[in-house]
């Protein structure tokens, strides 16, 4: 009988969610990390995980039943060999997720390369309102909830879908083990280059997934991705597309206030929504979650009290103080395309003052110059920014490496002035002596930025 569970790896989003669930289910959950950093950290230790910094065969010696295995694990791990050696009965996130949590629910799963998390949060809190109590495992802490999960009795469980591959037994993407009722599909771009070698690749897996789920799934897909559209040229037998030209798509949204209002159409319908969010990848996001809220037979009023209310997710946009005029926005982006409609988002409300954005470059496909020339444009709706090296370091050969350097130059030949960094601590002592009331200060990574958010407000007099 598995009482005793460990994590491996408990830190990041989908394996601290699992931690939290599993403790919530009952089990006793402890797990390591080496990099231990909020939000996550925050809410294991509020959950009551007991969390090992770093990796030893010693944080075995509680002989657990069962440990579960993340992705940003390798083989060599001095953990993971442990538990081989010992023979203790291991699996990976997605393998757990079914076991324990995903067995007899309708999966509703959102997959893509961008706004997985936002679209997935959208969607579970429109069952929610419309009163279906469903669970969800999200790659990012809910407002509404204040959790990145939720164990309900409801019939439909939503999930974010890696294409990341699953574990270092397993090599293959994490959605591949789940069987959707329905699939958001948001686009495919180029991303993971620690483990994809190139678009094709990318799209070879997401080819992999439609065929798997094609005769079982209903898929919304976004209809403006030219690399989606080609993996989806085949026919598929229950397919409804969403964007600005799509089965459903969006028009005539104005900006009133802090609120967005738009127009939502689909096959005989159209509903005027009011909501909390903006940016248009966000209104798109809202449209994919209705065309399924629409499948599914939640009503048009459900839907639009939903999207009123919905309070958000942490490190989306999300405003962590404001200090003598200056706003500090904290917000998850690092691919290019995020970054650019991140800033163009923001921009509308802003206009007073100046949008300073601060990057650090730190996933694995930003450490790498894949994007080197097309980052550039992704900060042209910023007044200044500023780049900073990341705190972790990789193994990257120095003629594939990412230059921030060069990103600083090829900026300011656009006309925007822009700084390089060597740590966070020179940024913030320079980032203090050019601010001035009514900045906004958008602070943009997929880490913890040595808790830049907080040592900035502290330093605003």
């Amino acid at each position: 009988m598995i009482k005793k569970i460990h994590l491996i790896a408990a830190c990041g989003t989908g394996m601290g969610t699992l931690a939290c669930i599993l403790k919530e289910m009952g089990y006793r959950v402890t797990g390591s990390d080496q990099n231990i950093y909020p939000p996550m950290s925050d809410l294991l230790k509020e959950k009551g995980i007991s969390l090992f910094t770093g990796y030893d065969s010693s944080n075995l010696d509680h002989d657990p039943d069962l440990v579960i295995i993340g992705n940003a694990v390798t083989k060599m791990n001095v953990e993971a060999r442990a538990v081989l050696q010992k023979g203790i009965p291991y699996l990976s996130m997605p393998q757990a997720v079914n076991k324990f949590i995903a067995k007899n629910k309708k999966i509703i799963l959102v997959t893509g390369t961008h706004g997985k998390t936002t679209t997935s949060s959208i969607m579970a809190y429109i069952l929610f309102v419309a009163g279906m109590d469903p669970s969800f495992m999200i790659g990012g802490i809910l407002k509404d909830f204040n959790s990145s999960f939720r164990i309900g009795s409801g019939e439909y469980m939503v999930i974010e879908g890696d294409e990341y591959d699953t574990a270092f037994f397993d090599k293959g993407p994490k959605f591949m083990h789940y069987d959707p009722e329905i699939t958001i599909m948001t686009g495919i771009e180029f991303d993971h280059a620690d483990i994809f070698t190139d678009i094709d690749h990318i799209k070879t897996i997401f080819a992999n997934f439609v065929k798997k789920i094609e005769k079982v799934s209903h898929i919304i897909a976004y209809d403006d991705n030219d690399n989606l559209k080609e993996i989806l040229d085949t026919p598929v037998s229950s397919i409804e597309s969403y964007g600005k030209q799509g089965q459903w798509s969006f028009s005539n949204h104005v900006q009133e206030n802090s609120k967005t209002l738009f127009d939502v159409k689909g096959p005989n319908k159209k509903v005027l929504i009011k909501t909390n969010m903006v940016g248009e990848h966000n209104l798109l996001n809202c449209v994919a979650c209705i065309a399924v809220a629409n499948k599914i037979g939640i009503s048009d009023k459900k839907i639009c009290d939903a999207l009123k209310s919905f309070s958000g997710i942490k490190r989306r946009q999300e405003i962590r103080g404001i200090r003598n005029g200056v706003t500090v926005m904290d917000d998850f982006a690092h691919h290019p395309t995020a970054v650019r409609e991140t800033i163009k988002a923001v921009r509308p409300f802003y206009k007073s003052g100046r949008i300073i954005a601060v990057f650090e470059p730190r996933t694995n496909t930003s450490m790498r110059k894949f994007f080197q020339e097309i980052y550039p444009d992704s900060f042209l709706d910023a007044d200044m920014v500023f780049v900073c090296e990341p705190a972790i370091k990789k193994n990257i050969p120095q003629k594939d490496k990412f230059s921030i350097r060069q990103l600083v130059v090829d900026i300011e030949k656009k006309g925007i002035k822009a700084y390089y960094f060597e740590n966070s601590d020179k940024l913030i002592n320079a980032l203090i002596l050019k601010l001035r009331p009514n900045d906004l200060v958008l602070i943009m990574s997929n880490g913890g930025f040595d808790n830049i958010h907080v040592k900035l407000l502290e330093k605003i007099q």
